[in-house]
């Protein structure tokens, strides 16, 4: 397949990014950083304004009826920007379980609902160092969800909270609804991730699937949600390559630019190749959305783009040098999205074992 975007998706990403750089403020950003509990508000107001939280959404329940590739290249925007606010992502996950779903009263209830915006989503799969336990500890009994899901991204403020649990002796995927759910707020690495632990006493659930139907979507699920975060990741990659670039253009020791160094040239053409080879795993991840091999085109997406990532945020403040390291550079936005992200719907091992495990057949 071509990872040439088209004219279409050239322009989306174009304006996009044109629309955030307008929009975005440091200086909020950085003061989401001491905040727990809030987020961008004026970043959500744009992506509602803009559309993109109907991007994934057919257009008979209120979406545009795009595919993963625009929700990709609008995260990639986003994670330029370090966007304050992670309901594009989570959203995203809720509405590939309702469409997978044959739940129709669900889909026409909250569809739409997602697409404009009104309300958010949080994906509450995790349990410990698992993304996707075997065996959750959250139990669905006659109707009512128990348990708990520590450390969940989104959760302090959605409305809606995809749960995977054990029904019986089978796992399942359900929704609920946010005003049931007690939820302890995290002072985390990057507050504007709403990272929150959620507590459910015999809360109302909606069950979407069970057995192996939930095993199979909460799977199509998470490298959904992991294709849109490897979109991110490549956005803060490339703007912390640039930002890297510039300055080395520009300062300068003993009489020339830093940039004529080959310490400091080779860094950045490797954050170079980093970015265009986790930027081509993303468009190809995205473009096998539905085919049987999206699982492991999503690993790959995932892992280049976490490594892109972690090395730009790294060699960019080294490049900086001791302004890299201030407060009012803004470059430990970038350090600490990168490393939230990256254990975000699973960390390395996690993608590392599942794509090894694809590709040889043989389960560690």
């Amino acid at each position: 397949m071509s990872i040439l975007l088209s004219e279409e998706q050239q322009a989306i990403a174009t304006e996009s990014t044109r629309v955030l750089e307008a929009r975005v403020d440091l200086s909020r950003l950085l003061a989401l950083v001491e905040t727990t509990g809030e987020w961008d508000k004026r970043f959500w107001d744009t992506a509602v304004e803009q559309g993109w939280t109907a991007i994934g959404i057919p257009e008979a329940h209120g979406g545009i009826g795009l595919g993963l590739i625009e929700l990709g290249l609008v995260a990639q925007a986003c994670g330029a920007a370090t966007a304050g606010a992670p309901f594009l992502t989570s959203g995203h996950g809720a509405v590939a379980a309702l469409l997978g779903s044959d739940d129709a009263e669900s889909r026409s209830l909250w569809l739409p609902r997602l697409a404009d915006g009104s309300v958010t989503a949080a994906v509450a799969f995790a349990e410990g160092q698992q993304p996707l336990p075997a065996s959750p500890t959250t139990i669905v009994c006659a109707g009512k969800l128990s348990g708990a899901k520590d450390g969940i991204p989104a959760g302090l403020a959605a409305d809606l909270v995809l749960v995977w649990a054990f029904a019986g002796s089978e796992p399942c995927l359900g929704l609920v609804e946010g005003a049931h759910v007690v939820r302890t707020p995290i002072a985390s690495f990057d507050n504007a991730r709403l990272h929150a632990d959620l507590a459910f006493a015999e809360v109302p659930i909606r069950v979407l699937a069970t057995g192996d139907r939930a095993h199979a979507l909460a799977h199509d699920v998470l490298a959904r949600m992991a294709v849109v975060s490897a979109f991110e990741q490549v956005g803060g990659a490339e703007a912390l390559m640039r930002t890297a670039r510039d300055f080395a253009l520009t300062r300068k020791a003993f009489g020339q630019p830093i940039g004529a160094f080959q310490s400091v040239k080779h860094r950045i053409a490797e954050l170079y190749g980093l970015v265009e080879i986790a930027r081509a795993n993303c468009i190809h991840a995205a473009s096998r959305e539905g085919q049987p091999d999206f699982v492991e085109a999503a690993a790959s997406a995932r892992i280049s783009a976490t490594e892109a990532y972690d090395t730009a945020a790294r060699d960019c403040i080294q490049i900086h040098g001791g302004i890299g390291v201030t407060w009012e550079s803004g470059l430990h936005l970038h350090m600490r999205r990168a490393r939230s992200l990256a254990i975000e719907q699973g960390n390395m091992l996690y993608w590392e074992d599942l794509l090894a495990e694809r590709l040889t057949g043989f389960a560690a």
